[in-house]
């Protein structure tokens, strides 16, 4: 009996998903453990977030990272990882002016 083919989380399409209402680009400053992590926010907060379960195990985050973070309604100083940009897409949403150059730098003081 042949084997089942698994679905690959990650989508193949070219342009990164920008933020909408309720979502926000962070950066990651720290695992907590457990599946939860620290982020620094660009409107200027720390959230905690959670990596929602069929990101768990397919996409791997390391401090640094770029997201992109859904906020919970009832509770706006925490929410969950809908996205990990790779490097190509976070030098195009700084190309486009999206992400500014100095949330960047300021990241990196962090870690």
């Amino acid at each position: 009996m042949p084997k089942k083919k698994r679905k690959r989380y990650e989508e193949t399409s070219k342009e990164p998903p920008l933020p909408t209402e309720g979502t926000v680009i962070c950066g990651i400053i720290r695992h907590l453990g457990g599946d939860y992590m620290v982020v620094k926010c660009m409107d200027g907060m720390d959230r905690k977030v959670r990596i929602p379960g069929k990101m768990r195990r397919r996409v791997w985050m390391n401090e640094g990272d770029i997201v992109l973070v859904a906020i919970w309604d009832f509770s706006p100083e925490r929410g969950e990882v809908i996205h990990k940009y790779s490097r190509s897409e976070v030098t195009k949403l700084v190309e486009r002016g999206v992400i500014p150059r100095e949330f960047l730098e300021a990241l990196s003081e962090y870690i």
